[in-house]
């Protein structure tokens, strides 16, 4: 059995930079389920379905190969064999994810191998229900989140460095509305485990939060 690390939190909260940075200072293999999840995304919006039509959207899914591969030490996502990592992170995207993440096809369709990644390796792993329902036995739990301000302000400078041109308040209401679906959705909801411990990055450097999480490790 792998050594597992949970990651859950909010959208913006920094889950997929703090996994990566705690995976590289422990040696774990990172598994980012958030691109999995918008791999099928881009394959959804490729094919002109509509998030409302969960009968599209199941069928898609069943024909989608999502995969992950390390080419020179970086996780790559690849979808029907083609190399789509660079296509992740868009707000289109991440909304699409989103959405589409509530049908229970679409989490089935990637829970396998998610869970034997984890069966067979040290593994960090990062998302909305890691640790509540992805791995309920994970050696770690972390629920790392940040305040909507935080998170927006995060995103929206994120995107500037990018030269994209995008505004604050649309920012933080997309980041309040996923977080309300996200919360409510009646399959796998994004909750706090139990067993994990919060770890509040509103007024913390990554630095700080790396820390905090590597000294909960083995």
């Amino acid at each position: 059995m792998g050594y597992n690390v949970a990651i859950d939190g909010p959208a913006g909260a920094g889950k997929s930079t703090i996994a990566k940075l705690v995976a590289k200072e422990k040696g774990y293999i990172y598994v980012d389920t958030g691109a999995m999840y918008r791999a099928l995304a881009v394959h959804f919006l490729e094919k002109g379905i509509a998030a409302e039509d969960t009968a599209g959207i199941i069928a898609a899914a069943r024909e989608a190969e999502v995969s992950i591969r390390y080419e020179e030490g970086v996780q790559q996502v690849y979808l029907n064999g083609e190399n789509i990592s660079s296509r992740l992170r868009t707000e289109e995207v991440g909304n699409m994810a989103s959405m589409t993440s509530l049908v229970p096809e679409v989490r089935e369709r990637l829970l396998e191998l998610q869970r034997s990644l984890a069966r067979e390796r040290d593994v960090i792993m990062d998302g909305r229900d890691i640790g509540t329902n992805i791995l309920p036995d994970a050696d770690v739990k972390v629920y790392l989140t940040a305040s909507v301000e935080t998170r927006a302000k995060r995103r929206f400078d994120e995107l500037t460095e990018k030269g994209l041109t995008c505004d604050y308040e649309e920012i933080a209401k997309d980041i309040r509305e996923r977080d309300e679906r996200d919360m409510n959705r009646e399959t796998a909801p994004l909750r706090q485990a139990e067993d994990a411990v919060l770890v509040d990055s509103s007024d913390m450097a990554i630095p700080e939060v790396v820390e905090t999480i590597v000294r909960l490790c083995r």
